[in-house]
C-alpha cells in the first residue's frame, strides 16, 4: 500500500481545470514518414494494420507524435490503436480553453483513440506548463488530464540507474509573484 499512496496522493495535490483540445478527435489524422506498408482488410472481423518507419510524424489538431517507427491498428468501428517507437518519441497537445501544452517523452508510446489515452514506457517525461513528472511509464488520459506514475522499481523493470518518479510542481500564484516584485 505504501508505495502506490504517492500516487494517489500526486492525484490530489496536482488539479487539472482544463482537458486535452476536445476538436482534435473529429479532425483528420495526417502521417508523414520515409516509408509506409498499409494492409487493408474489408473482413468484418479483422483490423487494419499500417507501419510508418522514417522520421514518422503523425498529427490529428492540435495533437502530434514524432517517433522512428509508428504501428497502427484500426478496428471494424474505426478506432485506432497506435504505438510508436525510437529513440526518444514526443507528443504534444494543446490543452482546451488554455494557451498551454501537455508534452511526453518516452522510448515508447501508445496511443488508445477510443478512450484518449496514452502511454508513456521507458524513460517517461510528462509536462504541463512548467509542471513536471518522471518516472519509468506514465499512463495519462487526455479528457479527464489525469495520469499515473511509476518508477521502474515498481514495475519490476531496471531500466535506468535512478528509478524513482521525480515531479516539479510549480507554486500557482509564480507569476503574480514575480509581478509585484
Amino acid at each position: 500500500m505504501k508505495k502506490h499512496s504517492f500516487v494517489y496522493l500526486l492525484f490530489f495535490i496536482i488539479p487539472f481545470s482544463a482537458f486535452a483540445e476536445r476538436s482534435d478527435r473529429d479532425k483528420p489524422i495526417y502521417l508523414e514518414a520515409d516509408r509506409a506498408t498499409v494492409e487493408d482488410i474489408n473482413r468484418k472481423d479483422s483490423t487494419r494494420v499500417s507501419v510508418f518507419t522514417g522520421n514518422v510524424i503523425l498529427t490529428q489538431g492540435t495533437l502530434r507524435i514524432s517517433a522512428d517507427k509508428i504501428v497502427i491498428k484500426e478496428d471494424i468501428n474505426g478506432f485506432r490503436h497506435a504505438t510508436a517507437t525510437g529513440n526518444l518519441v514526443s507528443f504534444r497537445q494543446k490543452r482546451d480553453g488554455v494557451d498551454e501544452y501537455v508534452e511526453g517523452w518516452s522510448k515508447r508510446v501508445e496511443y488508445d483513440n477510443k478512450i484518449d489515452k496514452i502511454e508513456l514506457f521507458k524513460q517517461a517525461r510528462l509536462r504541463r506548463g512548467e509542471d513536471e513528472v518522471n518516472g519509468d511509464y506514465i499512463s495519462y488520459n487526455m479528457n479527464s488530464e489525469f495520469f499515473q506514475v511509476i518508477g521502474s522499481h515498481e514495475r519490476g523493470e531496471q531500466t535506468d540507474t535512478d528509478n524513482r518518479v521525480r515531479i516539479i510542481i510549480q507554486p500557482k500564484n509564480k507569476s503574480a509573484e514575480s509581478s509585484s516584485e
